[in-house]
Order: structure tokens, then C-alpha cells, then sequence
């Protein structure tokens, strides 16, 4: 443990007083930059209580990383944000519990389990295109983040769970919306804030989860995918432990790779050269008409790319907090026990002295002779801790991005008011609208995929929140 004595007695810099909790949820992007400016590590008072936050990639891996184990998820805002809905799954447990519960989930998201499921992916992405087609030859919008999530609650869904939620996919995605805008805005002083809507989201949540777990038992299916990994696990797990795991694993693996496809289209349509360079790559890796399998990702170079610098622009994760057990010391600064700690991606993703014209979308930037190691770039967090499925979400993404370009270019209707909004993760304020123009090329269409073997289907569910 680092010497915590004379040497180390001077408070880092900040505004004075404390930090109105409204204000800084009235815009949280400009709270946290303006903190930055401050210096490389700072500090401010929130509901009675310092916060320090972290500016510069080495300190960021010193408390995510190096000096981890110091500092934990319990009573900071990830976990008062997230434990509600999620209970004590991946992403809340902490110490021997959380790394159990790593152990048993991470060989599921290794690089070889991910790419065997190219073809759920593409099927979703190719549904998708051939309805956004069919809009867009009629010059009608689309919600993109809306269509765009519910494609990932599938994908995560059938590949994880050997489930169909097609039935209850746009339920769901509202129901998640309503989680977020509570999590996101709640004022623990408040005693309406959108509580009920809440209340009634989770239960929503909570029956579908319900519903797919006790589904699978019902049915006695042995499927070789994460919840038949979980039921058949050596560890005896109560239903609310698998309902933990379950919701965890259909929230986490939808949401961001869903906000970071959004953003990306966003961007494309913003920046005419970077779009042309993925529509190039895709035409010349696919052809006409033959569908991307995990076997074209070394070649589908441009498309991650794109994703790569949206996620650094728009990082899901624009912000992680720590709480020190014991005293440390980070950048000059004594950090006392039980300190509360952040780091914001968001920040650290735009600083100019590791990204030269930060506020450019550039994916050449992420061309395979630069390399950005270190933390300066955490769209997945960082440590130990960093997601496990972040294999899963890129090819994802570009599977579905490759899939969605070949057949259509979307673009923002005039006017559209693009804002990022941070909640729980960084989303488009007033969502995504935008015209999917047809592509001259037509993706081969696919009629409605039968359940596989094991499956479970939820179409006829239809309780919503």
C-alpha cells in the first residue's frame, strides 16, 4: 500500500462547496468535462461526501488495474444504479462471489463460443434490413435505436439463452427505456420520480426472465449455450440467483452494442468519406448478395473501425466508480479509505493529448498500426473487471452493421435533433430517426426463422409494462 504520510497532505483541485446533485444530472457531460479542466485528478463535494475523479489513462489503470483490488463496485453509484434491477448478478457481486460467477460465465463469451453464432446474428441483421428497405423505398423514417435494440435483445437472447423473445422484444425495449430514465434521473429525496413506472418496468422484466428460465426446465433441454451452463453448474443456484444472471446477461449483452450501432450509423451518415470506405469494404468482402460469416471479420477492417471510433466519441460506458477500502495514493493525492472514485471514458476518449483533433470522427485512427494500449480507451471498462462480453458485442456489430450497409444508407431526417443523453449508458436523448435509403444492391431475403431445437419461443407473450 502506498505511503499515505507527509508528502501527500494538500487536497487535489476543484470547485468550492458542495456540487448541486440536480445540476450535475441536468448534464452530466458537461459536469464531468468541466472537471477535467481542473487537472488530472480533482475533486468535489456531492451530497455531503467527496468524489475524486480520474483524468489520465495511468491513473484510471492504477485503481481499475493495478491497485484493484483496493477498490470495489459496493456503495457507489454503479451499484446503486444497477442492484435494484439486476440484483447481485455479474455485474453488482463483488470478491469471491463475483469472481464465481466470472468463472462460470466467461467461457461462454470466449472468442471461438462467440463467432459459432454468426448466423443468429446475421439472420436478425438480414430481417432487419429487408423491413428497413421496404421502409425506406417509401421514404418512410425508422426509429433506428429502437429497431436496433430490439435486434440485440434477439441476438443475446437465442445465443445465450436459447430463448425467441420476439413476442415480447418491443415490450422489452420500452421496458428498459423506462429502467434507464428512472436509474438515470432518480432522486433518492423524491418520493415520486417515476417510481411506479419503474416498479412496473422490472416486473415486466422479471416475468420474461421467469418465463425463459422456467421454460428450459420445463422442457429438460441439455442446449450447449449459457443457461444450460448455468442450470447444469456444480453451484446449486436458487431461481433468484439464475433470474440475476439472466437479466444481467440480456441487459448487459443488448444495450451497448445496440447504442454503439446507433451511434455509428449516426456518424456514417454525418461523415460522407468514412461511409463510402465502409460501403466499399462491404461491396468488395460480400459481393452481391452473400451474407458475412465470422470467417469475413479480418476483413471487415472499415466497418470495425467505425464502431471502434463511435464507441470512442459515444462510449456506452461514460462513466465508472470505485470506493477505496483502504488509503492509497494516486497521482500525488491521498485517497482516505472509503473515498468514492471515478473515471469517465467520455473524458478520457476526448482528451487532446492522446488523441490529436479529439473531436473528429476519424476511424482510421484505429488503423492496425496505431495502437491505443493502456487506458486511454475503455468503451468495455478496464481491470479485471472489463466486460466479458465485449468479443461478443464487436462482432456483433459488425456483422449487423455489414449486413444492414449492403442493403441500405441510412441518413437523419432533416432537422432531427441529435443529443447524447447520459443515463446508465450514453444514448441519443430524442432517439434515432432516419430514412434508410435503398442500396442498388438487394440483400437475399429470409422468411421467419423456426425455433431450433430447445429453443424457447416467447412469441405469445404480451404482457407489457
Amino acid at each position: 500500500m502506498a505511503d499515505t504520510h507527509s508528502g501527500y497532505v494538500s487536497l487535489p483541485p476543484g470547485p468550492d462547496g458542495a456540487q448541486s446533485l440536480s445540476s450535475m444530472r441536468e448534464d452530466p457531460l458537461r459536469f464531468v468535462t468541466e472537471m477535467a479542466a481542473w487537472g488530472d485528478v480533482t475533486r468535489h463535494e456531492a451530497e455531503g461526501a467527496p468524489v475524486y475523479m480520474l483524468h489520465r489513462p495511468d491513473l484510471a489503470r492504477h485503481v481499475l488495474k493495478d491497485n484493484g483490488a483496493n477498490y470495489t463496485k459496493d456503495r457507489t453509484p454503479d451499484d446503486d444504479m444497477l442492484r435494484p434491477l439486476l440484483g447481485n448478478g455479474l455485474l453488482t457481486s463483488g470478491g469471491e462471489e463475483w469472481a464465481r460467477q466470472r468463472k462460470m460465465i466467461a467461457p461462454a463469451f470466449r472468442p471461438t463460443e462467440v463467432e459459432r453464432f454468426d448466423q443468429v446474428m446475421t439472420d436478425a441483421a438480414a430481417h432487419l434490413a429487408a423491413r428497413w428497405r421496404r421502409a425506406g423505398e417509401d421514404g418512410e423514417a425508422v426509429r433506428v435505436d429502437h429497431d436496433l435494440t430490439a435486434l440485440t435483445l434477439t441476438v443475446i437472447a437465442r445465443a445465450m439463452l436459447g430463448a425467441d423473445i420476439a413476442g415480447v422484444g418491443d415490450g422489452f425495449g420500452r421496458a428498459v427505456d423506462e429502467v434507464n430514465r428512472f436509474i438515470g434521473h432518480f432522486d433518492p429525496a423524491s418520493e415520486g420520480g417515476g417510481r411506479e413506472g419503474f416498479r412496473r418496468a422490472k416486473a415486466f422484466l422479471d416475468a420474461v426472465t421467469r418465463t425463459i428460465v422456467a421454460a428450459r426446465r420445463a422442457t429438460g433441454q441439455e442446449n450447449d449455450d449459457l443457461l444450460g451452463a448455468m442450470l447444469a453448474s456444480g453451484h446449486a443456484m436458487s431461481a433468484t440467483d439464475l433470474r440475476d444472471q439472466v437479466l444481467t446477461i440480456v441487459m448487459a449483452g443488448h444495450e451497448t452494442t445496440a447504442k454503439a450501432l446507433t451511434w455509428t450509423l449516426y456518424l456514417l451518415d454525418r461523415h460522407p468519406d468514412a461511409a463510402r470506405a465502409v460501403r466499399a469494404e462491404v461491396d468488395e468482402v460480400l459481393g452481391g448478395d452473400r451474407t458475412p460469416t465470422a470467417a469475413d471479420l479480418p476483413r471487415l477492417t472499415a466497418c470495425q473501425r467505425a464502431i471502434k471510433e463511435a464507441m470512442r466519441l459515444y462510449p456506452p460506458v461514460w462513466l465508472i466508480s470505485r470506493r477505496s477500502v483502504e488509503a492509497d495514493v494516486v497521482g500525488g493525492y491521498a485517497i482516505p479509505p472509503g473515498t468514492l472514485v471515478c473515471v469517465s471514458p467520455y473524458v478520457l476518449h476526448r482528451d487532446p493529448r492522446y488523441w490529436p483533433d479529439p473531436e473528429t470522427y476519424a476511424p482510421d485512427r484505429f488503423a492496425a498500426e496505431h495502437t491505443h494500449a493502456g487506458h486511454q480507451y475503455l468503451p468495455f471498462g478496464g481491470g479485471p473487471r472489463v466486460c466479458v462480453g465485449r468479443h461478443f458485442a464487436l462482432v456483433e456489430a459488425t456483422l449487423v452493421l455489414a449486413v444492414l450497409l449492403r442493403a441500405v444508407r441510412p441518413e437523419l431526417v432533416p432537422g432531427f435533433p441529435v443529443e447524447p443523453e447520459a443515463l446508465v449508458t450514453l444514448r441519443p436523448r430524442h432517439g434515432m430517426l432516419m430514412v434508410p435509403r435503398p442500396r442498388e444492391t438487394r440483400p437475399r431475403e429470409t422468411g421467419p426463422r423456426e425455433t431450433r431445437p430447445g429453443e424457447t419461443r416467447l412469441g405469445d407473450a404480451r404482457r407489457e409494462p
